[in-house]
């Protein structure tokens, strides 16, 4: 059961950790439209994330009252695959320094954000929250998977030892601006993008997928996830974490042949059947989220165009930035 939650005082210090990713860039401009007055940043120049004591003494000096925990060493297969070492180190030391100085410093309220890949591997569709712990992981970010379901039980043993009201929201696949399109590291969407724009650049006539397209995936927009994570701050109060999505999936061939429409509408699609699939079918039941009032705005396609537009632009002042 929920218990009640008191809204946050839009002039309280919020600490925003990972600020300068895709959903902690989400996440500080919902803030301003939201009004937030006193938002608290730290770079990792500034702040390295894996040190207990540096994030103690920042969070001794700063005093935030909540903290909005989206920071986090991410990617997709290939760098799920070749940097496993990484991905399970720093996430694990990037959850434990944060919720363990929330606590030190008594910090009313924290979300940590994790992964819907935190779920079996053969989980039942779509996947609902109960099905946490219950078969084996997909092998190919099994290592970023346990660090994310580690931040789940560490924000769930606060609670039950300290009282301490940490939340926890796993997301589907996102995408949006401020997204990685590095080749090597970056997810499924981002990398459609990419492709089919360098394609477009370049002549190429045909884009190569990796695996056989036949994967099922759920994409929501970044813009949307900020959107529920303010609303389970004012929201939400419970141990359980809650799924955050649209609820609706399509093969990734369907997905590639919508960014082709939009990036490159001449182009081929060809299939490297000789790459990996991953999890063959992954959607999240969202009636958790659902019934306590928050529902995705932002339709796939108009999100993935806004988000090409936001590409370009950047492609546009890389390109004036190397021509000063």
């Amino acid at each position: 059961m929920n218990e009640p939650v008191q809204p946050i005082d839009r002039a309280s210090r919020v600490f925003v950790a990972g600020h300068g990713g895709l959903v902690g860039s989400a996440i500080m401009r919902r803030l301003e439209r939201d009004g937030f007055t006193n938002v608290l940043t730290a770079t990792r120049q500034e702040l390295d994330l894996r040190d207990q004591a540096a994030v103690s003494t920042w969070f001794q000096a700063n005093r935030p009252d909540h903290v909005l925990l989206v920071a986090g060493t991410v990617g997709g297969v290939l760098a799920n695959s070749t940097r496993p070492a990484e991905f399970i180190y720093d996430n694990l030391m990037i959850h434990g320094t944060v919720v363990h100085a929330a606590h030190e410093a008594d910090v009313t309220k924290l979300l940590y954000l994790g992964s819907s890949c935190i779920y079996p591997r053969h989980a039942n569709q779509p996947i609902d929250e109960d099905q946490l712990l219950n078969g084996p992981l997909e092998p190919t970010n099994e290592a970023y998977a346990i660090a994310k379901i580690a931040g789940i039980k560490l924000c769930q043993a606060y609670r039950t030892q300290y009282g301490s009201d940490f939340i926890s929201a796993m997301p589907t696949n996102l995408y949006g601006p401020n997204d990685n399109f590095d080749l090597t590291s970056s997810h499924v969407l981002p990398a459609l993008m990419r492709k089919f724009h360098e394609a477009k650049t370049s002549g190429e006539p045909e884009v190569m997928i990796w695996g056989t397209g036949s994967p099922m995936r759920e994409f929501l927009h970044v813009d949307d996830l900020a959107d529920a994570c303010l609303f389970l701050m004012d929201n939400y109060s419970d141990d359980g974490h809650v799924n955050v999505g649209t609820g609706i999936d399509l093969p990734i061939r369907d997905l590639a042949d919508m960014v082709r429409q939009i990036v490159f509408p001449d182009a081929e699609l060809i299939f490297d059947h000789t790459k990996p699939d991953g999890i063959p079918r992954k959607v999240l039941d969202t009636s958790k989220l659902s019934d306590l009032g928050w529902k995705p705005t932002i339709d796939l396609e108009d999100g993935i165009s806004s988000t090409y537009e936001w590409f370009l632009d950047q492609v546009a002042s890389d390109t004036a930035l190397r021509g000063a």
